[in-house]
């Protein structure tokens, strides 16, 4: 993820421009910045002419888009790169935007981003704040002064708003970590009632009855797709639907794994496994099982959801339901380079994922009760 190769390279070209600004225009200490009437007065045109030129290329004749390309070029009114893209280039630069890097699951996401980005010759700008509309609405701004190519999204807190930014300002995008349909855009997705499922069927096939879904906020639709894949697993082996528990969390985070952890700690009828909405909750509970002085997976199995690389490394290795993240990144970084390329035929696609459960030693044992 070249970010600070991209920042340094638009750096050096912005200062190139205002190289060539100062030479050609003022040819004083302190250069005038250039502006519209500069080149319409320049390229002898009108004001409405040059800014059809910059919006609407498609509606000004050949012979005069040109002229007036030339003197944005000559004047360094915008970035080289800028006017390449308005005679018809298309810009080598794509973004991904992603929750919280401090995750490796957005990580890994954005690192098959990377991957197809790498595969099509192109560079990639990575921006945090997905589930944040106003650093969203920062990142946007960004994405549309360095004129990059177009966006892969990931889906959470404040995707809706921020889906509807970017198609006000026409920019490309695709939404990553989305399992439903997202119309006039493609998206990729994972099957996550699936991967509830496979995580619940685990638990009661080692022997657990009395379970608890540890879970994070309810707006988020992959929560609540994995709460109801595991309803369905209970309901599929027999047992009430009162065998799962829920225990509600803020967060997914480690933290918020500590504190749910302390809660289930605090029960008098204490389940005897825990599905975790993700792997970082799975290991903040796991830490407050082991402060407790209670083993795992002796006295309390747990399952996490997502196989991030710590997954395995844990004291007591995590068994989680694996989404391919970098797959995801890498599927969705091919549909935007292709819903972006100029000679390509594209259809929106919405691509679903399916999850593996990888079986560790945290679940590997029958129930102490």
């Amino acid at each position: 993820m070249d970010r600070q190769g991209f920042t340094t390279d638009s750096t050096v070209h912005r200062t190139s421009d205002r190289g060539r600004h100062t030479a050609a225009v003022h040819n004083s200490r302190a250069p005038r910045r250039v502006g519209i009437k500069d080149v319409a007065r320049v390229a002898g045109v009108s004001l409405g002419t040059v800014s059809n030129v910059l919006n609407r290329p498609e509606i000004v004749a050949e012979a005069t888009r040109e002229r007036v390309l030339s003197v944005i070029d000559s004047l360094g009114y915008i970035r080289a790169e800028g006017a390449r893209q308005l005679r018809g280039w298309t810009s080598r630069v794509i973004t991904v935007l992603v929750h919280d890097l401090a995750n490796p699951f957005f990580t890994a996401l954005a690192t098959g981003v990377e991957q197809a980005a790498r595969e099509a010759d192109l560079g990639v700008m990575v921006g945090t704040g997905a589930r944040d509309p106003a650093e969203a609405a920062r990142h946007l701004a960004l994405i549309t002064s360095h004129q990059v190519r177009g966006a892969v999204l990931t889906a959470g807190d404040g995707a809706g708003r921020t889906v509807a930014a970017f198609r006000r300002h026409s920019v490309p995008f695709v939404i990553a970590d989305q399992n439903a349909p997202q119309p006039g855009a493609c998206s990729v997705g994972i099957d996550d009632i699936a991967g509830g499922h496979a995580a619940v069927r685990h638990l009661i096939e080692q022997g657990h009855r009395h379970l608890a879904y540890v879970s994070g906020p309810d707006r988020l639709q992959q929560v609540r797709d994995r709460h109801r894949g595991a309803l369905a697993a209970i309901e599929e082996a027999g047992l009430p639907k009162s065998s799962l528990r829920e225990v509600t969390g803020p967060a997914l985070t480690v933290s918020a794994g500590r504190d749910a952890g302390h809660r289930i700690l605090g029960l008098s009828d204490r389940p005897t496994a825990l599905f975790c909405a993700n792997d970082l909750l799975a290991l903040g509970v796991m830490q407050a099982l082991y402060v407790a002085g209670l083993r795992v997976p002796q006295d309390i199995a747990v399952i996490g959801y997502d196989d991030i690389e710590f997954a395995a490394s844990a004291v007591v290795p995590l068994t989680s339901v694996r989404r391919p993240a970098a797959s995801m990144g890498l599927r969705a970084g091919r549909l935007l380079i292709e819903d972006t390329a100029r000679d390509i035929a594209h259809e929106h696609a919405h691509v679903v994922l399916q999850p593996e459960l990888v079986v560790r030693q945290s679940t590997l044992a029958a129930p102490a009760r």
